[in-house]
């Protein structure tokens, strides 16, 4: 596959996208588009890095450094970091001299962009979740409970991005001919350059976690299993997230 090919099949995620969020389409219908949606971004994944290893022009290893902004800069950074790992990049989140956060993510570029397009459509989908939750009049705290709310929406949709991830290897992986072995050989070698890239600009990293105190986490979960994880319309008429970024 070349690149104007992957581009192509770029497109149609958009396109499956596009559908599952048109007026008078069913729950289930959504569902099945976008399941569709997330089978080929990860198809466009694998077949990117296999034209890289036949033309490495056409897919070299990079990094980014994002300054993400509050309100919730640890929880979009949250969802970027775990976004980021499902689609084979490493992120390194970093000190911030400001309010918000900074994030330092490596990978190739067509998993940067991958990330990008996921990231940029998420985000704007859990905003407009958070705005139509409905906060338990029993709450103590509204915002402990929105924050979870976040922490539980950030982790479906991670959660079912890295599932479509492993099943596309999977399958691409398990092929009887060459073709499999040699996809295997193809990803662990991107992940061994990605992972010496950060070892190399951050020998010392420690892990990082978030904790939350609020009850929202249920009802952010369930709203993230329905968002789209492919991509948006609305991507491409603002700024990308990560080509933005310094």
């Amino acid at each position: 596959m070349d690149t104007e090919a992957s581009d192509r099949l770029l497109d149609r995620v958009r396109k499956l996208l596009a559908k599952a969020e048109g007026d008078g389409v069913t729950p289930p219908e959504a569902q099945a588009l976008t399941a569709k949606a997330a089978e080929l971004m990860a198809k466009y994944g694998i077949d990117r890095a296999l034209l890289a290893a036949d033309q490495p022009e056409t897919d070299r290893p990079s990094s980014r450094v994002l300054d993400i902004d509050n309100p919730w800069a640890r929880v979009k950074a949250h969802l970027l970091c775990g976004l980021g790992s499902a689609l084979r990049c490493q992120c390194i989140m970093l000190a911030s001299q400001g309010p918000g956060t900074r994030v330092h993510v490596f990978g190739y570029a067509s998993d940067l962009e991958r990330t990008d397009v996921l990231y940029t459509s998420v985000l704007i989908q859990m905003w407009h979740g958070l705005v139509s939750a409905q906060v338990p009049a029993w709450s103590s705290s509204p915002r402990a409970w929105r924050r979870s709310w976040l922490l539980g929406f950030a982790t479906a949709v991670t959660s079912r991005v890295r599932a479509a991830e492993h099943g596309a290897a999977r399958e691409a992986t398990s092929r009887a001919d060459d073709s499999g072995s040699r996809t295997a050989v193809v990803l662990a070698d991107r992940a061994t350059v990605i992972r010496s890239q950060v070892e190399q600009a951050y020998p010392v990293t420690h892990a990082a976690r978030l904790t939350y105190s609020g009850t929202g986490y249920g009802a952010g979960y369930a709203q993230g299993q329905r968002a789209d994880i492919g991509g948006s319309p609305l991507a491409g008429r603002r700024g990308r997230a990560l080509t933005s970024a310094r």
